[in-house]
């Protein structure tokens, strides 16, 4: 049963005590998403490629939907069509999700839309804003066959020492296959091996300050 945790920056994560791992940072769940995913990855991209008409996300772990409603709300404050996928074997219970605070943490935040995110059918693409269209998929990211047209991945798996299954060659081989040329991966994980298999598979990647409570994080550039 998963347990909820209030973070330093007044929102929640979910501890899960049979892995003993936190879906976000206790140091601050939106604050880490923001940092790692939204700034390293959405704001990044867009500075160097200012000419997107429509930004391509693949997401590995939807969790409990804070990476996708922090993008959600990017893409229609700066007004950039994005289209988001994202990939979750298990997702929260209506129960659990009556628990995240994300909206009320934020202000002048539509509660509406973070519902909207994760009432969203699975397996159909559905458009949520004028800005912003998703299509969620139930399963192993492992077995899916993910089409080779994004921009950005938000890898946000377990960490490896609790599910190394999710960090292996062959997993980001799938995730490098699925990116544009010059395509980007953003994770927060920045051990040892997570490296080796980022690079064996032909990714050149670049440590860079992490957020609050965590020293590094990564951005893998997909170069051919």
């Amino acid at each position: 049963m998963h347990k909820f945790v209030e973070t330093e920056d007044g929102s929640v994560t979910l501890y899960v005590p049979e892995l003993n791992e936190h879906y976000h940072s206790v140091h601050g769940a939106i604050q880490e998403s923001q940092h790692i995913f939204l700034q390293a990855g959405f704001d990044f991209w867009l500075g160097v490629n200012p000419n997107t008409t429509t930004l391509r996300i693949l997401e590995a772990g939807f969790g409990t939907g804070l990476n996708a409603y922090l993008t959600l709300l990017h893409a229609n404050e700066k007004q950039i069509p994005v289209c988001y996928h994202t990939l979750e074997k298990y997702p929260l219970t209506p129960e659990e999700i009556k628990h995240l605070n994300y909206p009320i943490q934020l202000d002048n935040c539509d509660k509406s839309l973070f519902d909207a995110l994760h009432t969203a059918s699975w397996e159909k693409e559905q458009q949520l804003t004028p800005f912003f269209r998703i299509c969620k998929h139930q399963c192993d990211f492992r077995d899916i066959d993910i089409p080779p047209i994004f921009d950005i991945v938000y890898f946000d798996a377990f960490n490896p020492d609790v599910q190394p299954h999710l960090w292996t060659t062959e997993v980001f081989a799938r995730f490098h296959a699925s990116l544009h040329t010059h395509g980007i991966l953003v994770t927060y994980c920045v051990k040892g091996i997570v490296k080796q298999a980022l690079r064996s598979v032909g990714f050149t990647i670049k440590r860079l300050p992490g957020p609050p409570g965590k020293r590094e994080m990564l951005r893998a550039y997909k170069i051919l």
